[in-house]
């Protein structure tokens, strides 16, 4: 029902750009996932990727604001690094990432201001939805001894659906009438969890057998920053009387 929503605004949006001079952007760039776990353990940053298409309103007279939407593939989550130290110099180090692939739709609005002869600044608010298609979670404990799986995070515990808001600028840069550029950096906080695992009582204890304890509450929320380069493609509407 979500996703049958999603789509039908979606459609809505499109057809309303569509009917009016409109740009595609193609974006592509850096992605820094950040989250915090347990709501006080903080962990590192993720670096990987994202790419997306855009499709967004432009007045040929005054193109000071517009409207757009824009779907596109994310990898969101966090990283636990640890550098280990060794006598007589060795070095070891320790790398493990929680990876979050969703697909974004995001529908908002921008604010445009003239930058040098052609170029424009701008910046634009929108509403988001993710939909996580996959994540590495489950094959993390695949190599981990079991007495170490009970503290990691469980692929059932994950929520799929996630609603969020985001928020960025950037530039605009004409190559020629028809074609231009465009670099933006942007923060994308979701409000709703990407894992939401209530405390779990009366677990045996892998490291005192005949024992047992209890798994913590455990909550994950995304926040993702992105730097974003983007080509955008112009079809001019000219109507003529």
């Amino acid at each position: 029902m979500r996703f049958v929503f999603a789509f039908l605004l979606f459609s809505a949006t499109i057809g309303q750009i569509s009917a009016q001079s409109t740009a595609f952007v193609l974006n592509g760039g850096l992605s820094i996932g950040l989250q915090k776990w347990d709501n006080s353990f903080e962990r590192q940053p993720l670096y990987k990727y994202h790419a997306a298409l855009a499709i967004e309103s432009v007045n040929n007279e005054n193109d000071n604001a517009s409207i757009f939407a824009q779907i596109g593939y994310h990898v969101r989550g966090s990283a636990t690094r640890f550098r280990f130290f060794y006598q007589g110099g060795g070095i070891d180090q320790f790398s493990e990432e929680f990876q979050f692939r969703n697909i974004s739709l995001i529908l908002g609005g921008k604010q445009k201001f003239p930058f040098g002869d052609r170029g424009r600044y701008f910046y634009y608010g929108g509403i988001r939805g993710d939909y996580t298609v996959s994540t590495n979670i489950d094959e993390l404990t695949e190599s981990k001894p079991p007495q170490y799986t009970i503290y990691y995070p469980y692929e059932g515990a994950m929520n799929r659906w996630m609603a969020g808001v985001s928020l960025g600028g950037g530039i605009e840069f004409p190559f020629s009438e028809l074609v231009g550029g465009q670099l933006t950096l942007s923060v994308h906080p979701d409000f709703l969890l990407q894992y939401n695992q209530p405390a779990i009582a009366n677990v045996i204890d892998p490291f005192y057998p005949g024992q047992t304890t209890t798994i913590p509450e455990r909550r994950i929320r995304n926040i993702t920053v992105e730097l974003s380069f983007g080509l955008r493609l112009l079809r001019k509407v000219v109507y003529v009387d």
